[in-house]
């Protein structure tokens, strides 16, 4: 049974006045509380990651918020932190994204839709600058823009393919004709501004650096010449305040952000992380997709900008998904086969190894399935214990908390026994090049990077524009170490090609594009909307 967003937030420790209730169960946190909590010592940061995500399921927000259940159970001081669901996913391939089973977080469905509005803030805010272009273009182009030269996509949190490439302002009187399209909004650098920003202040100075246009010249047009600062941030001030909620055995979780981890950096916001850490001993939070995305990222971006140093890594894999990765089809995952794992754990070796180049301990938490069979487990736990990592097999989404007190227990001595050897892969004054390669090379295991002219173009220009201290945001398929989906496991001997690269002023972020990697992805066949008709 849920409780009141009152007494939710008293567990949390915060205070009724820095609490705007949103309804029964769901409240923004204002900002000021951040500036009340200052001198308080920071709690430990615990990232919850995974194997590189197969169509059987790894489970890493299930594996997050049953780690919380777990550890509140052996009366630890902890608290989650998300990112927010796009309704892209919810009614697309994936579905929802707030757990599952007997480990959830609530209320699931409202947090799975319009929860409180902030999608709806950021895609109005991100359209009102498309707008703002056009409209400057028709009355009078004050600023030269060349209308070939907007590089400002409109956004819409829905999968909607249809919208990629578009022709805008046909009809009389209806514009300047141009072609544009339509990103989704967890893909806009809008909201990689809203993750990364520490107070108001810092976000919208990041908005106004945000380059939309380029004039017949070539100089950069950014947001702060539109004059739109102010309306931006009206329309943004609430979403700026991380959103209180709870598990669904009430304990305390905050969800705020929710950048994709192929497209964006694919981790909840800074403030929220920062403010978490204020609030309780133990943070758990995760990072999207596998760990060579939303963990090089959290790692590498949003630990460096936040001067973050987390503790733990928990690595979260499946032995259905070890499987797949080593060659047994998915219709087949029910039925004994040793070797299939023997040969897929490559890749939760490769994603283990990766973790300690940053200095920092991984446990391995497998999500268990009734069909995992004896001996494939007696396998998977005696290759944990050759190779020094502590694992732990978890049922948290049949049997909530109680389900996950073993990996809790286990997560506690390691927090307890080991210090925090944090370091980024790259440091980002370093050769954007070298930031690359190091993250193709290193990360990937590619053997050879290749640039497109148009991407070292690109480069050169953003260097020569003063991006060479830019963080290096990787645009790639999830569903493999390389840039190509159908190679799963762990390839060997691939060259990733850099097709083309974006620039992300505010965020200060390059964006290397690989493969046929997508900003608005498309509906599946059947999409899960379809399926929601006999709920």
């Amino acid at each position: 049974m849920l409780e009141k967003i009152n007494v939710i937030a008293k567990k949390a420790g915060i205070d009724e006045e820095y609490l705007e209730p949103y309804g029964k169960y769901k409240g923004k946190i204002n900002l000021k509380l951040l500036e009340s909590l200052k001198d308080k010592k920071d709690g430990k940061l615990v990232l919850v990651t995974a194997i590189t995500p197969t169509k059987a399921g790894e489970g890493k927000t299930t594996t997050s918020i049953a780690l919380v259940e777990g550890l509140n159970r052996l009366g630890a001081s902890v608290m989650l932190a998300l990112r927010e669901p796009s309704l892209g996913p919810v009614f697309g391939i994936k579905g929802g994204a707030t757990g599952g089973g007997k480990v959830t977080i609530e209320p699931s469905e409202e947090i799975n839709l319009h929860f409180t509005g902030d999608m709806h803030a950021l895609t109005s805010s991100i359209n009102l600058i498309s707008a703002i272009i056009d409209n400057h273009i028709l009355q009078g182009n004050e600023l030269n823009i060349d209308p070939t030269k907007v590089v400002w996509k409109r956004a819409l949190d829905m999968n909607d393919r249809a919208l990629r490439e578009i022709k805008i302002g046909l009809g009389a009187k209806n514009g300047v004709e141009r072609d544009d399209g339509f990103i989704i909004t967890v893909a806009s650098e809008l909201m990689a501004v809203l993750c990364l920003a520490d107070s108001q202040e810092d976000f919208i100075n990041r908005v106004k650096e945000i380059i939309v246009a380029y004039t017949y010249d070539d100089k950069p047009i950014k947001v702060k010449d539109l004059k739109i600062s102010n309306a931006i941030m009206k329309l943004m001030k609430d979403a700026l305040n991380p959103n209180l909620i709870q598990t669904g055995e009430n304990n305390p979780a905050i969800v705020h952000g929710g950048p994709f981890a192929n497209i964006a950096h694919g981790c909840n916001s800074i403030i929220a992380t920062k403010m978490a850490l204020k609030l309780k001993d133990i943070v758990v939070t995760e990072a999207g997709f596998g760990a060579d995305l939303g963990a090089e990222k959290f790692l590498d971006i949003k630990c460096q900008e936040a001067n973050l140093k987390p503790s733990l890594v928990v690595m979260v894999a499946t032995i259905r998904a070890l499987k797949m990765h080593g060659g047994q089809k998915l219709e087949e995952l029910q039925n004994e086969n040793v070797e299939a794992l023997k040969a897929g754990v490559g890749n939760l070796k490769q994603h283990l190894e990766n973790i300690e180049k940053y200095g920092l301990k991984a446990i391995v938490a497998i999500n268990h399935f009734a069909s995992d069979h004896q001996s494939e487990i007696d396998y998977l736990t005696k290759w944990c214990q050759e190779h020094g990592y502590v694992v732990s097999f978890q049922d948290g989404f049949i049997n909530g908390g109680e389900g996950s007190k073993d990996l809790a227990r286990k997560v506690l001595k390691l927090l307890e026994e080991n210090e925090s050897n944090y370091h980024p892969l790259y440091n980002k004054n370093e050769n954007v090049y070298d930031k690359i390669e190091k993250i193709c090379r290193e990360i990937y295991r590619a053997s050879k990077v290749i640039y497109t002219e148009v991407a070292r173009e690109k480069i050169d220009r953003y260097i020569k524009m003063g991006y060479e201290d830019a963080y290096i945001c990787m645009a790639k398929t999830p569903q493999s170490f390389s840039d190509n989906p159908n190679l799963i496991g762990t390839p060997k001997d691939f060259a990733i090609t850099i097709r083309d690269v974006n620039l992300s002023s505010g965020a200060r972020f390059i964006v290397p594009l690989t493969g046929n990697i997508l900003t608005m992805p498309g509906l599946p066949k059947v999409p899960a909307a379809v399926k929601m008709e006999n709920e």
